[in-house]
């Protein structure tokens, strides 16, 4: 069947250069300028790594404000231009995350996704209440415990929302998601990937405690750089372990 095709073109979505470099330069992955994703400042690398085309799409830099084009949207808009101009067989949405650690989160660790939800999405209304969680369970093509099992790494819920802090309400809501990481991106790019049919999983490096008593945003600048290489030692590990492999038989 065509699910069990190998994984031969894999594309990892990225929302800031900083979390992309290491990994980037470590693989040799060259700026794609022959991609280029419509009605957004996304750039593109690619490259062959370990018998399979690897594209890293990073969301770039936002025209009107200058900084990295973090987010909900700029990452769906990423994700689904880069699946038309790609056609991935995988797509895996690498980056940092806020760890909590009332559920075992310690700053450097790497999650495997379970699933993901959304926190900031608040809509009290019969039927509406779940389209705002909007839970994706991960995918039976990548088996991410089996696969976080062999590679040391954790699984858990990647929990979205648009904020770098949290509200109260956030934080009640993530509480009863069982969530143990917290991102800007996950949620959307997931949704896409669903969209489109495409497998899909998320590798989270944690740079701050969500639930501690830093600032997040002093503990999250403090530690982007550590997260980063902690993510370079781990997405070519990873993409070990999928490149060339059958979905289905990822473990």
């Amino acid at each position: 069947s065509g699910a069990m095709a190998p994984i031969k073109t894999v594309l990892f979505v990225i929302a800031m250069d900083q979390e992309a470099a290491p990994f980037v330069a470590a693989e040799g992955l060259a700026e794609n300028a022959s991609v280029k994703l419509p009605m957004t400042p996304a750039k593109v690398f690619s490259g062959e790594v370990g018998g399979a085309r690897v594209h890293v799409a990073i969301n770039g830099t936002d025209t009107a404000h200058g900084v990295p084009a973090v987010g909900t949207v700029p990452a769906a808009l990423t994700t689904y231009a880069a699946i038309a101009e790609l056609s991935p067989d995988l797509i895996i949405n690498a980056g940092t995350s806020g760890g909590f650690a009332a559920r075992g989160a310690k700053v450097g660790d790497i999650y495997l996704s379970s699933a993901v939800r959304n926190h900031d999405r608040r809509i009290p209304l019969p039927g509406f209440d779940k389209y705002g969680d909007y839970h994706i369970a991960a995918r039976d093509a990548v088996d991410v415990h089996r696969l976080a099992g062999e590679l040391g790494f954790k699984t858990g819920v990647v929990t979205t929302g648009n904020s770098l802090d949290a509200t109260k309400q956030c934080m009640d809501r993530m509480g009863m998601a069982e969530a143990n990481v917290k991102d800007m991106e996950a949620a959307a790019i997931a949704y896409v990937a669903e969209a489109a049919d495409v497998p899909w999983f998320c590798v989270k490096s944690v740079t701050d405690i969500v639930d501690g008593d830093k600032p997040t945003e002093e503990e999250f600048l403090e530690n982007l750089g550590a997260a980063a290489e902690s993510l370079q030692k781990a997405l070519p590990r990873v993409l070990d372990a999928v490149a060339g492999k059958e979905l289905g038989a990822i473990e």
